[in-house]
């Protein structure tokens, strides 16, 4: 199997153990058109060409491995291939056909993470992986207006563990409420990780997180809601947790080369 459904089928076990996937919650797409060989792209589809709704140039000759539309992340994690995609985008780039030995339709919810892998492929960026899942504490905390203005959130989960800064160094863009799967969202989402951040919370619904791979943009999402554990359970014991300094940040920052 390919290494990187091998990688998408353990993390969808991880988002089911930690509850963060609860029925067919969370979607996953991964660009694996590298590691395709000549005969595996060269394929006959066995279903499309299926329209994707828009036009995504920059996604001509792209191979993606998709979530499938009602299925759960439980039964993909012990089946990828039976709960998954793999589609071809056609040379119109508005189309995509599945060449996988089933057919499998795609959430609705691929136009949107399309977008994505577009945008990234545009600007030259090594991300192949987009992640939507729906981590507790994360989505607890956008049900309060005051952690949805810019950089609230980041600051206090920066602050919680050093190790939040060190590996979501870009720390957690904010997108309001929009109807999920909606063109809207989508293009929020785009506006977002295009002002420098890697994950991005949807207010009230879950996070939207890209990287290299499926298991980093995992690690990011997992490393932020570790922090925001660490804020709630000390609300919890009574007091508002002090968090790292701005000097200890920068210090650290300092000698991590991280961005300030």
């Amino acid at each position: 199997m390919i290494k990187q459904i091998q990688q998408v089928a353990e993390v969808a076990g991880y988002l089911w153990q930690k509850g963060w996937a609860e029925r067919n919650g969370g979607n996953i797409t991964v660009n694996i058109t590298d590691e395709l060989d000549a005969d595996m792209k060269s394929r006959p589809a066995i279903a499309g060409p299926f329209a994707i709704g828009l036009t995504l140039p920059y996604l001509k000759g792209c191979f993606f491995y998709a979530k499938g539309t009602g299925r759960r992340m439980r039964d993909l994690a012990r089946e990828p291939m039976q709960n998954g995609a793999i589609i071809r985008i056609c040379d119109d780039c508005a189309h995509y056909e599945i060449i996988a030995d089933e057919v499998v339709m795609p959430t609705s919810e691929l136009p949107s993470h399309l977008s994505v892998h577009n945008y990234l492929i545009a600007k030259g960026s090594p991300y192949k992986a987009s992640l939507h899942t729906h981590p507790i504490e994360l989505v607890a905390l956008t049900h309060s207006q005051k952690w949805m203005e810019k950089d609230v959130a980041t600051k206090v989960l920066w602050s919680m563990i050093p190790e939040t800064k060190a590996f979501c160094p870009r720390g957690l863009g904010m997108v309001p409420y929009m109807l999920p799967g909606s063109v809207e969202l989508a293009d929020a989402t785009i506006k977002t990780i295009d002002d420098n951040y890697d994950v991005v919370m949807w207010e009230k619904h879950g996070v939207f997180a890209v990287d290299v791979d499926i298991m980093s943009a995992f690690d990011q999402v997992d490393v932020l809601n570790k922090a925001a554990l660490i804020y709630i359970a000390s609300r919890a014991l009574g007091h508002e947790p002090e968090g790292m300094s701005d000097e200890q940040l920068a210090e650290m920052s300092k000698a991590f080369n991280l961005p300030k």
